[in-house]
């Protein structure tokens, strides 16, 4: 049962982040990354403010705040990063180049958390990364600035998923989330004020929605990291891609090449094989405790 949630939740988290980027994409026509990063935040942290009221601040009981603010201190310029890439790049191009992720936060578990690397998981990675470069072409198609930046915001990225997985083992979902809202919301609060654009009513919407699939994404990610071993869930991260391909077609006319769609179908086949392997694992795993009992 943990396996199947931790499947709906994960895939869950990539759709609504998915659409989390195409609410800022929309927005960055008109304000700066800073403007959209504080208001996203600020946006954020108004959707749970009631929850934080109710439990009267007791979900920011928690004796790991010194890895909620490396955590967040990693994430602030891993999104600005991000974020900037999404007026460089087409939405699926940004995606794509984020799969690097996966890879790295499945060998900084390996070391970290000590988790083990089993031979569908690495399988179904091997053909995420195998799609990411039948999309990218690398040594074919130029490298460009936004390029490198979505690499190492990938890379901060997935330094603090490990920290997220290593928290989520004694925090809650909305604890992980509420910290990471407060401290973002800080942050990027100091740099709008050198940076400040003021939006529109319609950019105020695209950021308010930004900030609801924002806290969808990560209430996800949280509560799945909590359930199962983050290796686990990686290769579930190229799910991205279908999503970015799909809403970048009908909301910005970008229309994704040959290449991208048959890495995209690489990549569908890694989410089936590992989606059936950890569902059918679950079911032998019960079935033995069954027979044991009897």
């Amino acid at each position: 049962m943990k396996n199947k949630l931790a499947i709906i939740l994960i895939i869950n988290a990539m759709f609504f982040g998915t659409l989390m980027l195409t609410f800022l994409k929309l927005a960055q026509d008109e304000v700066n990354v800073y403007t959209a990063s504080f208001l996203r935040f600020s946006f954020g942290l108004l959707i749970i403010l009631p929850y934080i009221i109710k439990t009267k601040f007791d979900v920011f009981r928690t004796d790991q705040l010194k890895l909620h603010i490396y955590r967040s201190l990693l994430n602030l310029p891993a999104m600005l990063l991000y974020f900037s890439t999404l007026v460089m790049l087409p939405i699926e191009k940004v995606t794509a180049i984020s799969f690097v992720v996966p890879l790295i936060v499945t060998v900084l578990a390996v070391f970290f958390l000590g988790e083990k690397i089993y031979i569908y998981r690495t399988f179904a990675l091997i053909l995420g990364f195998s799609g990411m470069l039948i999309i990218l072409r690398p040594g074919f198609v130029d490298i460009t600035i936004g390029i490198y930046m979505a690499l190492f915001s990938s890379f901060l990225w997935a330094v603090a998923v490990v920290l997220t997985k290593k928290i989520s083992k004694d925090d809650s979902a909305i604890t992980i989330l509420s910290y990471q809202s407060v401290f973002m919301t800080v942050f990027t609060f100091i740099l709008v004020l050198f940076f400040w654009q003021t939006p529109s009513l319609e950019t105020i919407i695209y950021l308010f929605l930004s900030g609801i699939s924002g806290v969808v994404l990560h209430l996800s990610l949280n509560q799945a990291y909590k359930l199962v071993d983050v290796s686990m869930t990686q290769p579930y991260s190229f799910l991205n891609l279908v999503f970015a391909s799909i809403i970048g077609y009908f909301v910005f006319s970008e229309t994704p090449d040959l290449y991208t769609w048959i890495g995209a179908s690489i990549i569908f086949i890694g989410i089936f094989i590992i989606s059936y392997r950890e569902v059918k694992l679950e079911k032998d795993i019960i079935r033995k405790r069954i027979d044991i009992k009897n």
